[in-house]
């Protein structure tokens, strides 16, 4: 078992996994015939009549996501009800018939390349417009679109493939070839990752809460991944029983107990998608804002535990971020600078292991901030940080890419602190500890 833990600790993140990470935040655009008829999910019968924003401006996109410090846009280029941003060739049910006829996918690509952001696509295999839905033809048909996207559009960071299909017991059924898919992303746009529930580059965190779990490990089992690449041998504990049903959803996916009856490691980190407002992924009149500071809860809870934030900021019916929005986004990223800007002292390593943490005279200790150099994998199980006195005034699990500790209040004071690693698989190999 030794042998197998030490092989966990080398279970490296390809290239765009690191560029991915180094992301850190973007944002999610829900918008199409939803946006008009104050639904979630289409029925795919919506005539495309009702697609009609009246000042779409992308650029106002780009200048929010810009300002908030978001590295890129993925937009919602067909949802489920299969109406299409773009005029694909291979479907009316698309821009081209409704009253706005603009190519909102060029805009979008064409307004992060502008303002210096990554683009991205939402592509839903759940068409529930295309005749060709639950037959052999219908992956012909998305590989298509798929291609049109991926080759049309210039560069593009992220591919997001939803795994939703409510056709119910006596729906259409149709087995999506993500096989297909993925060989095709690899094809025209290998630098991109591909979400996915199952992998192979990012997945699902597990909620739309905006939450991640105490231990959010990249570094998975296969079972739960299986688009993605084996990195390892099986574990000589492997049984598939004791995983079977595996999910995303589960609160322990990575620990020692779990993995030990793996039949191989890789590396899949999640992603943290959620809203801006309290419900609803489209615009809806009636939706309400999170404030600031839930917003900070939920950067902390995800780029701020080893995972990636997708925040979902929908356009209203004009095809603009609505105004307060916009202002949310702007408070957001002032908090965050607030919190982060100010060092609270000095950090020194004493060994791979420990570290000395001097908070300056006048100075509370308030974040300790922390990251692994994941390019040589994930290995650091739990660490602590302690008071001058021997007192535990945080008690850590992973680490991985970004660890932001907030520290309590009534434990934030001046003076040194120490930070060790309690256990690790293999030498723990720490990049930065930093300290506001």
């Amino acid at each position: 078992m030794e042998n197998f833990i030490q092989q966990a600790a080398s279970v490296k993140p390809s290239q765009r996994q690191l560029d991915w990470f180094d992301m850190e935040m973007y944002l999610f655009c829900h918008f199409g015939v939803n946006t008009f008829t104050d639904s979630e999910w289409g029925n795919g019968n919506e005539p495309e009549e009702v697609f009609a924003p009246t000042k779409l401006d992308c650029e106002q996109w780009a200048q929010t996501a810009k300002m908030g410090g978001f590295k890129g846009i993925i937009i919602t280029a067909k949802h489920h009800d299969g109406f299409c941003l773009w005029p694909s060739p291979y479907t009316e049910h698309s821009v081209k018939n409704s009253p706005c006829k603009v190519n909102v996918v060029r805009c979008v690509a064409d307004a992060c390349r502008k303002y210096g952001l990554k683009f991205g696509f939402y592509l839903s295999p759940w068409d529930r417009n295309s005749k060709y839905y639950g037959t052999p033809e219908y992956n012909d048909y998305f590989c298509n679109q798929l291609t049109e996207l991926l080759t049309e559009y210039g560069d593009v960071f992220c591919v997001w493939f939803d795994n939703a299909c409510g056709e119910g017991p006596n729906g259409k059924k149709q087995v999506y070839d993500f096989d297909r898919y993925i060989k095709l992303v690899r094809k025209y746009q290998p630098n991109a990752v591909i979400f996915n529930d199952y992998g192979p580059d990012t997945r699902w965190v597990g909620n739309e809460a905006g939450t991640s779990r105490t231990a959010e490990w990249s570094v998975v089992p296969v079972e739960l991944c299986k688009y993605a690449e084996v990195q390892t041998q099986a574990s000589p504990e492997a049984d598939r029983e004791n995983l079977k049903g595996i999910y995303n959803t589960d609160d322990d996916i990575g620990s020692r107990d779990v993995i030990r009856y793996s039949s191989g490691l890789t590396f899949v980190p999640s992603e943290v998608d959620t809203v801006i407002t309290k419900t609803g992924w489209f615009w809806h009149d009636t939706s309400e804002l999170r404030s600031v500071e839930e917003l900070f809860d939920i950067y902390v809870a995800s780029v701020g535990t080893n995972a990636c934030l997708n925040l979902n900021i929908p356009p209203n019916k004009e095809g603009r971020f609505a105004d307060p929005y916009v202002e949310r986004v702007r408070e957001f990223r002032e908090y965050l600078d607030k919190q982060f800007s100010c060092s609270a002292g000095v950090v020194n390593a004493v060994d791979g292991y420990t570290f000395g943490i001097d908070v300056d005279e006048g100075k509370c200790l308030k974040y300790v901030v922390l990251a692994e150099d994941i390019a040589l994998g994930q290995r650091v199980e739990s660490f602590v940080i302690t008071d001058a006195d021997g007192n535990t005034v945080y008690d850590g699990t992973c680490i991985g890419h970004k660890k932001i500790c907030v520290i309590p209040s009534e434990k934030q004071s001046c003076g040194k602190y120490t930070l060790t690693v309690t256990s690790s698989r293999g030498e723990p190999l720490i990049k930065f500890v930093e300290i506001y």
